[in-house]
């Protein structure tokens, strides 16, 4: 590939147009970019694989090493060990984030704040199968919606992401696999009580957003609620919420 020669990428719902030019992503630079990077730098620094910050282009975009791979989302079901995988390395990001602070201050700016007690942890926000890359390396991609969140609120949305986002699938099914990733996470008793409660506040939340910014024109969401977004997520909110009982059996039972 010539690196003049600019490849656009799906995904950048949210973060605009994203291309790929050689070995390196392209996409919009924004008023937290720079505390963005400072985290990722952070959390590399802890011995995690993340897509280094290359800096900005001539054009002011950021530019992000390129990370070859396919998308969990795009790849078979994952296995209770590889769920478990991804559970450890959810634990490793957030405890690598603990305490992070930007040497700048940032305007930051929750796509879905938290509903209850104050933000502890800055969090990536969208760890889920659309933005983990597998191949060789294993790693989560688009860190840009990164803000003020907790650990409860960050695990539930990934959680439910990676196990319980296919609302026609029997619970029985994926209560195991929900257990196979909380267990990777190696979450204690008291962030496992409040998992089930969690995963279907978060999942309505997104709904909510979606059916929300439609009314009032805000984009990309409004498009994505009629594009068929919102009626996946108000399926899975009422998916999620409906057989809690059924998750809180498996987290309390997996150890």
């Amino acid at each position: 590939m010539d690196i003049q020669e600019e490849q656009p990428l799906e995904g950048g719902n949210a973060s605009g147009a994203v291309v790929r030019v050689g070995a390196t992503v392209r996409k919009s630079w924004g008023p937290t970019t720079p505390a963005v990077h400072e985290l990722m730098r952070t959390v590399a620094a802890a011995g995690i694989d993340v897509p280094a910050p290359l800096g900005r282009d001539e054009r002011g975009r950021q530019i992000l090493e390129h990370v070859p791979g396919k998308l969990a989302m795009d790849s078979p079901a994952l296995t209770p060990p590889q769920l478990a995988r991804v559970g450890g390395l959810i634990r490793s990001i957030h405890d690598a984030c603990e305490g992070f602070a930007p040497s700048a201050t940032a305007r930051w700016e929750p796509l879905l704040p938290v509903p209850d007690g104050a933000p502890d942890l800055l969090c990536h926000g969208d760890l889920t199968p659309w933005n983990l890359v597998l191949g060789e390396r294993w790693v989560f991609i688009d860190w840009d919606g990164a803000a003020p969140s907790t650990r409860l609120w960050d695990l539930a949305y990934s959680a439910q992401a990676f196990t319980l986002n296919d609302p026609e699938e029997e619970p029985q099914r994926s209560a195991p696999r929900l257990r196979a990733f909380v267990d990777g996470y190696g979450a204690d008793d008291a962030l496992r009580a409040r998992l089930p409660a969690a995963m279907a506040q978060r999942a309505e939340a997104m709904h909510e957003l979606l059916q929300r910014s439609h009314a009032e024109g805000r984009e990309p969401w409004g498009s994505m609620y009629v594009q068929g977004h919102g009626a996946h997520w108000r399926g899975v909110a009422d998916h999620v919420a409906a057989h809690r009982e059924v998750w809180a059996h498996a987290l309390s039972t997996s150890r």
